[in-house]
């Protein structure tokens, strides 16, 4: 192959590649004024998406409570506060975490609040944090009722006590600070779900715009024909509504004259 045939191919290949982009371009350029065709009912859809989720929080979703109770791990045998001391104190506090997944513990609670709940419902309603170098158990409770949550926030932190006490030879914890009773629900989120739900909508009408306008493969104007065909074109007949609109105009003038 001569140096000439293959500097004509590689213009060849660039110029479709061109053609390539520019049609791209082109494409996305369309898809922009079709979807800014369409917002009105892509804003429509955001808001009605907001209106649904707002009416499912308000009133299917059952607002829950959570009361958060303290306790203090204290360093073994009263040893002097030091380093030492410290991260022994924070491994307790770690290891004192399982004792409320341990079943004895829910069932002295269950009894002394006489409630309904299981096992394992227990174990997704109540949680134990810890941060790292600190020696303070955050005993959380979820519920309906925010007395509930309180209480039980409380009777949790009085049963690991003596749990902790009778069982695991170290000890036994203080109260660092009792529950108090929520006063506002910590979950659902109201402005997250409607937002939330502004934001699906929204997504879900432009997706079926986009899916429509990826869809269409009718012929819009003379560019799709050159396009699509890649042939040229010679002329435009009009559509037969375009032929009577001509008509009835025609006509009006002759009426005038």
């Amino acid at each position: 192959m001569s140096l000439q045939e293959k500097q004509q191919q590689s213009a060849l290949a660039n110029t479709k590649l061109q053609q390539n982009k520019k049609e791209t371009e082109i494409d996305l350029l369309e898809l922009f004024y079709r979807l800014l065709d369409n917002a009105k009912y892509i804003i429509a859809t955001a808001i009605l998406g907001a209106v649904i989720a707002g009416v499912y929080t308000f009133f299917f979703v059952t607002p829950m409570y959570t009361a958060t109770a303290k306790l203090y791990v204290v360093n073994p045998n009263n040893s002097v506060v030091d380093l030492s001391a410290l991260q022994m104190g924070s491994q307790l506090a770690a290891d004192y975490k399982e004792v409320f997944s341990n079943w004895h513990v829910h069932e002295r609670v269950l009894q002394k609040l006489d409630l309904p709940y299981s096992y394992s419902q227990l174990n997704k309603i109540v949680w134990v944090t810890n941060s790292e170098a600190q020696r303070i158990l955050h005993i959380h409770v979820k519920s309906p009722s925010p007395d509930e949550a309180k209480a039980m926030a409380d009777a949790y932190a009085e049963v690991a006590q003596e749990f902790i006490a009778e069982t695991m030879s170290t000890q036994r914890p203080n109260i660092f600070e009792e529950a108090l009773r929520p006063s506002v629900p910590s979950s659902p989120n109201k402005t997250r779900n409607i937002m939330l739900g502004f934001l699906l909508g929204g997504f879900v009408s432009a997706g079926i715009v986009v899916l429509l306008f990826l869809l269409d493969d009718r012929i819009h104007s003379e560019d799709d024909i050159v396009k699509r065909l890649n042939l040229p074109v010679l002329g435009m007949m009009p559509s037969e509504e375009e032929r009577e609109k001509a008509r009835i105009k025609q006509a009006g003038r002759g009426k005038r004259a």
